[in-house]
């Protein structure tokens, strides 16, 4: 006689590697409006409309992976299918909703390098619509992330130690600290009530994947500096972004910007160009990654970027999905998390000034397009897409003018 769980796990783990292909597939056309949304998409996709998870198992699925580094929306993804189809229904939810952002700015990538038009009025437009989108996405994050003064603090500390340190492991330290912070300040947190997900994925396994991750982690930087292999590096410097990159897609734009431009590898111009046409796509906001290696190596870096870049959101969530109900009840991590969340913060504001404001608000008028457009954003609440339209004509006008 099957049990309840048995029942539940027989539903929510079944179903063929096409459908879930699919499904995913059209969330990766139409998924617009970044991480937030995303999860939205998904609720209404996964949980409402095909019941492949219920409400409360949706729920703590998106706790584990914000408290997870990397793109908080494409793990949701990958658990989704990993609970529906195993680990290859996660690779093919995965394949599904980053293919078609990827493809898009291969191509835009590729476009300009062909073209040289990296001087164009329409691509300081597109730096512009970086500026409005992430003093959009701090506003959002700041609300939910920095409720109180303890964590407001922790922010404004984040944002002065970014500025004024700044160094390739400046954001590792300045997590690790917040959640050393975080952890101590909010120890008597309470932990939330947690349900339990059914997993298609031994514990063993689980280990296995957390191993190669920080095998992987501490292992590249030394294989890197050892052969001088530009693919190597390449691949170090992605993986690492992916790695230690908390709070989503936004975030990873200074320590991409830090690990790309200062080596040579493109033009601080190119790369806010790249920033600023990934929000015209739907999709994760990861596969910026995609772009920046189109601009370096074609269709080979790409590729590598992109699979670099996610491969530790693959074995994180592989890695951690059959512990979460443990890790969940743990009042200490709670408090941790509070306080990496708040670094976060602080670190979005500092890149929102530096390389984002630096380097695209450089005339009144500059500033007048950034105002329209966050307007746009913020009041008017249209679509990611018209933003960054309305910022290349923008732009465009203004290189006339």
């Amino acid at each position: 006689m099957k049990t309840e769980d048995n029942k539940q796990e027989e539903k929510y783990s079944k179903g063929s590697l096409l459908e879930v292909f699919l499904v995913a597939f059209r969330l990766g056309l139409t998924s617009f409006g970044g991480p937030i949304a995303h999860l939205g998409y998904f609720h209404h996709e996964y949980v409402r409309k095909r019941k492949w998870l219920d409400e409360r198992s949706y729920a703590d699925l998106v706790a584990l992976c914000q408290f997870l580094p990397g793109p908080a929306s494409s793990q949701v993804g990958i658990g989704i299918g990993v609970i529906r189809s195993g680990l290859l229904g996660g690779i093919m939810a995965f394949l599904g909703f980053t293919l078609p952002s990827v493809l898009a700015l291969t191509i835009f990538a590729l476009f300009v390098q062909g073209f040289d038009i990296s001087s164009a009025g329409w691509i300081q437009g597109l730096k512009i619509v970086a500026v409005a989108v992430v003093a959009h996405a701090i506003l959002g994050m700041a609300s939910k992330l920095t409720p109180d003064n303890k964590r407001k603090t922790i922010a404004l500390f984040a944002v002065i130690i970014t500025l004024l340190w700044q160094a390739v492991i400046t954001q590792v330290v300045i997590i690790v600290a917040a959640g050393l912070v975080g952890f101590w300040i909010y120890r008597e947190q309470k932990a939330p009530e947690i349900s339990h997900i059914h997993v298609p994925i031994s514990k063993r396994f689980a280990v296995i994947c957390l191993s190669i991750f920080f095998g992987l982690l501490f292992l590249l930087p030394f294989l890197r500096e050892l052969t001088s292999i530009h693919w190597i590096a390449m691949f170090d410097s992605f993986y690492r972004a992916g790695s230690l990159v908390f709070g989503g897609g936004h975030v990873v734009l200074p320590l991409l910007e830090r690990e790309i431009v200062p080596v040579g590898w493109m033009t601080e111009e190119a790369f806010l160009a790249g920033y600023g046409a990934t929000q015209a796509v739907p999709g994760p906001l990861f596969t910026f990654a995609a772009y920046l290696g189109a601009i370096m190596n074609g269709w080979g870096g790409a590729l590598l970027a992109t699979v670099a870049i996610f491969l530790p959101a693959f074995l994180l969530i592989l890695g951690t999905l059959p512990f979460w109900g443990a890790l969940r009840s743990n009042p200490h991590i709670q408090g941790a998390l509070f306080g990496v969340n708040a670094a976060v913060v602080g670190i979005l504001v500092a890149a929102l000034y530096h390389p984002i404001w630096t380097s695209s608000i450089l005339s009144p008028v500059d500033f007048a397009l950034a105002a329209v457009l966050f307007g746009m954003l913020v009041f008017w609440k249209l679509p990611p897409w018209t933003i960054v339209l309305a910022g290349a004509i923008g732009g465009t006008l203004i290189n006339l003018i």
